[in-house]
């Protein structure tokens, strides 16, 4: 990933976000990763997508499903630029544990689970970040093993 070039931009570069791509295309979120942010994406792989059925993913990059997807992806992004050591600190002042409020409005939970920062959703799902810090101009990229979800989708 190129760190002069936006989320968006990098994104379309990247060979293991093809699915993530899709649904941003069709949640119409692609401005606002071209934009200046600066935004933190937790961003799952076409792997982490794999782990949800075909027919979930399909249903939602329907046009009529566009407001759960919205919902879902701004789940994955925070606002600001959050490098792992930042999150890491924020979880050494919380005793082990730091809170984000994500773009959609609910809270991810970051904890460690050996040498791996592990987010837990809303209804317990967790996703350890697998590749972290990757720069953009607007902000940062970690890419993370699942999908989390949103407790109101």
């Amino acid at each position: 990933m190129d760190p002069k070039e936006s989320i968006i931009t990098n994104t379309e570069n990247s060979v293991n976000h093809k699915t993530l791509l899709s649904a941003v295309k069709a949640a119409d979120l692609e401005k606002v990763l071209a934009s200046e942010g600066p935004f933190t994406v937790f961003a799952p792989s076409d792997h982490a997508f794999d782990k949800l059925s075909n027919a979930r993913i399909n249903a939602l990059m329907r046009p009529e499903n566009k407001k759960e997807l919205h919902a879902l992806l701004t789940y994955h992004i925070v606002a600001g630029n959050f490098s792992a050591s930042h999150i890491l600190k924020a979880m050494c002042r919380g005793n082990g544990k730091a809170t984000f409020t994500t773009v959609q409005g609910e809270e991810l939970t970051a904890t460690m689970q050996g040498i791996d920062i592990v987010l837990t959703d809303g209804n317990g799902n967790t996703a350890r970040i697998t590749t972290a810090d990757a720069n953009q101009r607007n902000g940062v990229i970690h890419e993370i093993d699942s999908v989390i979800l949103p407790g109101k989708i």
